[in-house]
């Protein structure tokens, strides 16, 4: 097995503990009660089924051996009546415990067999033929067309329809880059309910960009040596189901079609006790805007988890490429829009990594006495989800000092667009000539239900301020720190503030530390930027989590996606901004933390024709959550690790 420390997870994994992901047995079984119980139609499919998760207080009293109840969240679209319809599936008793439509205007998620299906029937339309041979292309079979959600444009033909607007490319002989050329101005809207097209918006004719944009090159590098990651005594951790232990850290590992990767009941032992941090944690929506006004370009709006859905996107990562040393592999079971189980092999990978320095003290003063030191190793959970032309890491970081990280790494093919000269019209970076790349960001909704040593916690602000040279500051070196207590939901709408070094503490106020003080983490954030559009823009209607870095609300089940749990189509104001208009208290109370990543992006020459890793990220840091470094047990390196003194 090389350096593969087990294979992946069997074909019908066991179900061992109330939050393990339905497997491929569970997905029939649910498809099986909805289509008995359901009264829905022949032609109906299915957009999510994933576990309904159950109360906190199951999952906390539960001992193995244990029975529990299983329930799955069920989502299908109608065509014959159009309507998105959902509810609960009681997969232990075989009943429809609740099954209503959906009434407030949003659509059922395009699944990926009706995204590519629309795009095949479209190459056949005659309309669309017709479109094509004025540009001079006659062989469809080069031409790639991707049914994006439409969005929300108040237009008056589109209400009450299920609609995608089409993105068009042709591909040279190799379709080595389906991407490179894109065919400027020419968008089909699709009519999905009757897999149709509604019409075709056509802006002009413009030249078919010549530059194939290849991407493998004619040269390879042949001066790169071999870098083995070995660890002779197999890795630190243990994997029990779907439960992790490493290093003080106990983790669960989830999966659903939308979110993708989940991490559940997240604990770290300290002094034989096992303290809660998180107990949920996910990215539950993100939507990439992008900058250009005109040609159908002011569409281009993704919301890769409401629209789309991450996890059914998961690739299925290999050993040496994707993930290197030694690797634990899990498998994520999934549907097909007609609820047939399918499996996604290796779709989460799991591994150890060196990480420098954990921490060091050379003592100058007694030179004889040894150098106290210990190197810092995390545990990395990872998945990759390729959606179209972005291949989007998820990457959850956990180390021996306490501290959780989150990045994201962005790859794949920026959105290229035709242009009607060769060279940018103002709204983004030109890559080749009549290609390109508008400029746009990727705004990340992460959700930590928050749980620092039990479910009643607190939210405190930190600022910190100079002050001018004064009697009491005679030499203008103070640094004030202040904290505010941000007790309700509308107080906790806050942004980043680089001038008052700005961050936010999660605090339990019923538990105290060595020092007296309230135990808590802190939120580090790292790269980030506002969005730049207009609140009023109809995109923005829809992702108002993106004008804020910082929400938080106190806990509601079935609050889990910040821009609600139909975006597409929605005429916005649902999720974040919805909730929180009550204005809950936030004060002792089980709290929720939201925090918006937004990766701002005009590309750049060296992003053609697949751009390097964008690195974006931020930490969970303990702050007075420990008496003391609770990595000082970790014992230096010896000899026998190549360590010299």
């Amino acid at each position: 097995m090389s350096q593969s420390m087990s294979q992946s997870m069997s074909q019908s994994t066991p179900i061992r503990h109330p939050l393990d992901p339905l497997n491929d047995v569970e997905i029939a079984a649910a498809v099986a009660v909805v289509k008995k119980l359901g009264n829905i139609s022949a032609e109906a499919w299915f957009e999510s089924i994933y576990l309904d998760e159950p109360a906190k207080s199951l999952v906390r009293n539960f001992k193995d051996g244990d029975g529990f109840e299983r329930r799955a969240y069920v989502c299908c679209y109608d065509p014959k009546s159009n309507q998105t319809i959902r509810g609960i599936a009681n997969l232990t008793k075989q009943t429809l415990e609740s099954w209503e439509p959906v009434t407030d205007g949003g659509q059922a998620r395009i699944v990926a067999d009706e995204y590519f299906a629309a795009g095949v029937m479209a190459i056949k339309d005659p309309n669309f033929i017709a479109a094509c041979n004025k540009r001079g292309i006659t062989d469809m079979n080069r031409v790639l067309v991707e049914p994006w959600a439409a969005g929300n444009f108040g237009i008056k033909e589109e209400v009450g329809k299920r609609l995608a607007y089409g993105q068009c490319w042709y591909s040279d002989d190799s379709g080595d880059n389906p991407y490179a050329r894109p065919i400027a101005g020419l968008h089909p809207v699709f009519d999905l309910q009757h897999m149709t097209i509604l019409r075709i918006d056509d802006f002009g004719v413009a030249p078919i960009p010549p530059d194939t944009g290849n991407i493998k090159p004619k040269k390879m590098r042949d001066d790169i040596k071999p870098l083995n990651i070995t660890q002779p005594e197999g890795p630190s951790f243990s994997v029990d189901g779907h439960l992790v232990k490493w290093q003080k850290w106990h983790i669960r590992i989830g999966f659903n079609v939308r979110e993708g990767l989940t991490l559940h009941d997240i604990k770290y032992e300290d002094k034989g006790k096992l303290r809660p941090i998180i107990y949920r944690a996910s990215m539950p929506e993100m939507v990439v805007p992008y900058g250009h006004p005109g040609n159908g370009h002011f569409r281009r709006n993704a919301f890769d988890n409401g629209e789309y859905g991450v996890g059914q996107y998961f690739d299925s990562l290999s050993l040496g490429c994707d993930c290197v040393g030694e690797i634990k592999y899990f498998d994520a079971d999934y549907h097909d829009w007609r609820g047939v189980p399918k499996k996604i092999k290796n779709a989460i990978c799991m591994h150890e990594e060196d990480y420098g320095l954990l921490w060091k003290f050379t003592n100058a003063y007694k030179p004889d006495l040894p150098t106290y030191r210990a190197r810092s190793r995390r545990l990395v959970i990872s998945g990759l989800s390729t959606i179209g032309n972005y291949v989007y890491g998820f990457f959850w970081y956990f180390y021996q000092d306490g501290t959780i990280g989150v990045e994201i790494k962005a790859t794949g093919i920026p959105f290229p667009s035709g242009l009607y000269q060769p060279t940018s019209d103002g709204y983004g970076e030109t890559v080749a000539p009549f290609v390109d790349l508008h400029t746009h960001q990727h705004c990340f909704s992460f959700r930590f239900d928050m749980a620092i040593d039990g479910d009643k916690n607190a939210i405190r602000e930190m600022n910190f301020a100079g002050e001018k040279i004064s009697a009491t500051n005679p030499h203008g070196n103070v640094i004030r720190a202040m904290e505010t207590a941000l007790k309700t939901e509308k107080q906790a709408q806050r942004n980043i503030d680089l001038a008052a070094a700005r961050y936010w503490r999660v605090i339990n106020p019923n538990e105290k530390n060595a020092m007296g003080k309230p135990v808590g983490y802190k939120l580090a954030t790292g790269v980030n930027a506002m969005s730049f559009l207009d609140p009023a823009a109809p995109v923005a209607k829809r992702a108002q989590f993106m004008f804020k870095h910082f929400w938080a609300t106190q806990y509601k089940a079935d609050e889990i996606f910040p821009a609600g749990l139909f975006p597409n189509q929605h005429v916005g104001g649902d999720g974040l901004p919805k909730w929180t208009a009550a204005d809950r208290n936030l004060e002792n109370e089980n709290v929720v933390v939201w925090y918006t990543l937004n990766l701002h992006h005009l590309a750049r020459l060296e992003d053609w024709p697949i751009q390097p890793v964008l690195y974006a990220n931020f930490h969970w840091m303990a702050d007075g959550f420990f008496d003391q470094n609770p990595g000082m047990d970790v014992p230096s390196p010896h000899k026998k690790d190549h360590c010299q003194k």
